[in-house]
């Protein structure tokens, strides 16, 4: 599978250089394996600080209040919505907070890298169509597959997220 992501950093409060990039990127892979996904995807990733996540979220959901990560899918892969013959498949947008996924892993008492990284994987089901807002079965469906996901990428999920 041909993964490309377009890169854009809003931020100065870390770094969002080439380790943070290829760690991104890593984890979109063995998320899009883990749900065997056949297109050759094109995804949005842009670099924030909690200031521009929060313009965001009240912006596209209303919430004036810091998150960590925002997914804004392309396609309603549950109803049926897939690229065409011939389409790039524009699977969507991911903007993360690289300063939220540092506080949050201090809080969680873990790695900045595992994190970024289970945002990401966090944010890439999004993309696919998984929830955990509309029932505790979406929820607990969407838990596993981050589960399976990180064991993947060798940063198993130590306590529920």
């Amino acid at each position: 599978m041909k993964i490309t992501v377009d890169w854009s950093n809003d931020q100065r409060k870390h770094r969002a250089g080439f380790r943070v990039k290829a760690l991104v990127k890593s984890a979109i892979r063995a998320a899009l394996e883990n749900e065997h996904f056949r297109y050759d995807p094109l995804i949005s990733v842009t670099f924030t600080d909690n200031e521009g996540i929060r313009e965001k979220n009240r912006e596209f959901r209303g919430i004036d209040a810091p998150t960590d990560v925002l997914s804004f899918p392309m396609y309603d892969f549950k109803k049926g919505e897939k690229p065409g013959p011939g389409e790039i498949c524009e699977l969507g947008d991911i903007v993360l907070s690289l300063e939220r996924a540092a506080e949050q892993a201090e809080d969680f008492g873990h790695s900045y890298e595992r994190e970024v990284a289970f945002l990401t994987v966090h944010s890439v089901l999004h993309l696919l169509g998984y929830d955990h807002v509309n029932s505790e079965e979406e929820e607990l469906e969407m838990r596993e597959h981050q589960r399976a996901i990180m064991r993947r990428l060798g940063l198993e999920v130590r306590h529920e997220e």
